[in-house]
């Protein structure tokens, strides 16, 4: 009886983890670059005293779905796009190089190329983007060379200031941190690639499918309604077993 209903405690367990996962890529079905978490687990045999007759699920580590998002047009000149495979590389304050595909940047007041939450552009010899203020131009190519024209300069007087760092590593290397962005599982940095291609004034949306989600987690519902009924039946048959044995 107890195997009965460990492997349903066990099951429901899953389905509340697996309805968080697809919950969170809900909030996020308008979250720039976002991707989409995916739940996995795996039966594991409890081991102890006795033979391992029970059966229990095991989380594995939250993989995500890496296929590109819809490009959406903004015409933004610091907004950025990866067209296609890669990421561009940050820096955060730590001085942890981190990848993302969003690419809403800014410049702050001492000239420094950021993303929406402060961490460095990095270029592609590692160091941080620093333009010389104040600008009239921005223009950035898509092997993401950027080119500037100082404020009261020609208008054929572009400047290139440096290439901004672009990486594609294999997605089995990289893994999402709480602060969602990725990094090499060995923490070491990723060489620059040359052939990620970068389009500027476009920004690149989620590939959370909301329809494909919402029916995900009904089905999560249902599966996690029929556990705690057999965990119910568990009981049930306990206490008739129960019952019997004080007749007998």
């Amino acid at each position: 009886m107890d195997n009965l209903l460990y492997i349903a405690m066990s099951g429901a367990k899953e389905n509340m983890n697996g309805i968080a996962v697809r919950g969170n890529n809900l909030a996020n079905v308008n979250t720039t670059a976002f991707k989409s978490d995916l739940e996995q687990a795996r039966s594991m045999q409890a081991f102890g005293p006795g033979l391992p007759t029970r059966v229990f699920s095991l989380t594995e580590v939250t993989s995500q779905n890496f296929e590109p998002g819809p490009l959406q047009t903004t015409g933004n000149n610091l907004d950025l796009a990866i067209d296609g495979q890669g990421w561009i590389a940050v820096q955060n304050p730590a001085g942890e190089e981190m990848y993302t595909r969003n690419g809403k940047l800014t410049i702050d007041v001492t000239g420094e190329l950021k993303d929406m939450k402060g961490n460095s552009v990095l270029g592609i010899n590692g160091t941080p983007i620093i333009f010389p203020l104040p600008l009239e131009k921005i223009e950035i190519s898509r092997d993401g060379m950027v080119e500037i024209r100082p404020e009261g300069a020609p208008p054929n007087a572009m400047e290139e200031l440096g290439m901004i760092k672009t990486v594609n590593p294999d997605v089995k290397d990289l893994m999402r941190g709480e602060d969602g962005f990725f990094r090499r599982a060995d923490g070491q940095p990723e060489p620059a690639a040359l052939g990620v291609e970068v389009l500027q004034g476009a920004l690149e949306g989620s590939n959370v499918n909301a329809a494909s989600e919402m029916t995900s987690l009904m089905n999560l519902q249902r599966q996690f309604e029929m556990q705690i009924k057999m965990m119910k039946t568990a009981e049930d048959i306990d206490r008739a077993s129960d019952s019997l044995l004080r007749i007998i």
